[in-house]
């Protein structure tokens, strides 16, 4: 039985990683998969040897001797307890993407484009580099990467020329999501999961996050595709909301108040996150209301904001498929740690590579461990890089603020810049420009590679720091 539900994860994961050859989303495949691997778990539960006690991060002790029922029972626990970590992240998914969601429906990512006044192509490369790894911090890489696109297809005429600059906002907003424990699903779950704090990742990630992000855009800026000056686009604006910049910098300010709420209360990341979108959705309301006079809709304001709340109107809009999909790997891997199968893996890789587990020693670098964690990063550009670091919180038992979950952090982070497809932001940049994954790789995957390695040999000096 084991041997099929390790096959039916295959199976699914191949299917994530072909989504765009076989035109299947990549939420569906995560969703049977899921299904079917707990179903067979509930089918052949007798049948198994062991079992994996999440909360002590070790194998059950006498599991064969449980009788059927006391191993249903302990079947469903174990299920509650993976669904209640996973609602964990995706409560706080739902609650930053409807902030940022708030936001926009009061055009305030416009107040971002006013900022730009050169024409100059480099400056406006290392604007819109550094807008991304800024914002990606705060309003995570995909968010951010769907902004700054847009504010770009507003501002470059010449396609040819937009998808450039896309192809270098990818790299940058990974690499600012990566140093950020709001910045990535990857370093969320490891906040979540209690193996990160925020300001050991600050410490650690921060210089090789902005090399990682600065080394393609200098590079980048000796390339032929970002001499001479800009044809930028001149279109008549539609009135933006009064309320735009007080929306964004409120808006902003909620998402960044989450960790701190978390360093003072100690209660889990969701909770401030909810408080947050609470605060930001009662100044909504009332901005809201005050667009509109009791006889007449004011003429800039779509049918859509006239008849909805903006809270509304923000739920409706939010990314439903990346939340199921999330849902769907994250309880598949559950699966796989329960029955112990990801455990049997980690010690098999402590045995060759002891460096990996709890042994792992800052002051002593290890060239095998070290290795291993940059092809994770290598990993997470071919397929996705949610479940390949959901693997590693259930395979490794090292302690919080291991220097262990800070590189798993960075280079699972930033590793998906090298293929188009290896990143949330690399697939909604595609998407968005229809860039082609060749175009992609010729282009730009070489520079997210020398950023990506220039920052892990930075990381492996910060690393001593502390």
């Amino acid at each position: 039985m084991e041997a099929a539900i390790i096959l039916v994860f295959v199976m699914g994961y191949l299917a994530i990683t072909l989504e765009h050859s076989i035109k299947i989303d990549k939420l569906i495949p995560a969703l049977v998969m899921m299904a079917i691997c707990w179903a067979l778990i509930a089918l052949g539960l007798d049948s198994f040897p062991q079992w994996f006690d999440s909360g002590k991060h070790a194998l059950l002790e006498s599991f064969g001797l449980l009788g059927h029922d006391e191993k249903m029972h302990l079947m469903e626990e174990t299920l509650l307890h993976h669904l209640g970590k996973t609602s964990e992240i995706l409560v706080f998914l739902l609650g930053a993407m409807t902030i940022v969601e708030i936001i926009d429906y009061f055009d305030g990512f416009s107040t971002i484009k006013d900022f730009i006044k050169t024409k100059k192509k480099t400056k406006i490369l290392w604007i819109f580099s550094i807008l991304a790894f800024i914002l990606s911090a705060i309003i995570d890489n995909l968010t951010a990467t769907i902004v700054l696109i847009s504010i770009l297809q507003k501002i470059v005429k010449d396609r040819n020329t937009r998808i450039w600059f896309a192809g270098l906002i990818i790299i940058a907003a990974n690499a600012g999501g990566a140093w950020s424990p709001i910045g990535d699903v990857t370093t969320t779950m490891l906040w979540i999961g209690k193996k990160v704090t925020t300001g050991h990742l600050i410490g650690y990630l921060l210089l090789p996050s902005f090399l990682c992000m600065a080394v393609p855009s200098f590079i980048a800026s000796f390339l032929p595709a970002f001499k001479g000056d800009l044809e930028m686009e001149e279109t008549v604006e539609k009135s933006k909301s009064k309320f735009s910049g007080t929306m964004l910098y409120l808006g902003l300010s909620a998402i960044v108040f989450v960790p701190i709420f978390k360093v003072i209360t100690h209660l889990p990341p969701y909770v401030g996150m909810m408080l947050s979108l609470g605060v930001v959705a009662i100044f909504a309301e009332i901005y809201s209301s005050s667009k509109f006079s009791l006889t007449e809709i004011d003429s800039t304001e779509s049918d859509a904001h006239a008849h909805h709340s903006p809270v509304h109107y923000s739920l409706s809009k939010i990314e439903l498929p990346s939340i199921l999909f999330f849902l769907g790997i994250l309880m598949a891997v559950a699966a796989l740690e329960s029955l112990g199968i990801l455990f049997g893996f980690a010690t098999t890789l402590q045995d060759s590579m002891p460096m990996l587990g709890t042994e792992l020693n800052p002051s002593e670098p290890n060239a095998v461990s070290d290795l291993v964690v940059l092809l994770l990063g290598v990993g997470s550009a071919v397929i996705d890089n949610v479940p390949l670091v959901a693997a590693s919180l259930g395979m490794f038992s090292a302690d919080i603020d291991h220097v262990l979950w800070h590189f798993i952090a960075y280079s699972a982070g930033t590793g998906g810049s090298m293929l188009i497809i290896g990143s949330a932001a690399g697939v909604v940049a595609m998407g968005m420009e229809k860039i082609d994954f060749f175009w992609y790789l010729k282009k730009i995957s070489w520079l997210a590679l020398a950023g990506f390695l220039v920052g892990a040999v930075a990381f492996m000096f910060t690393r001593t720091l502390f």
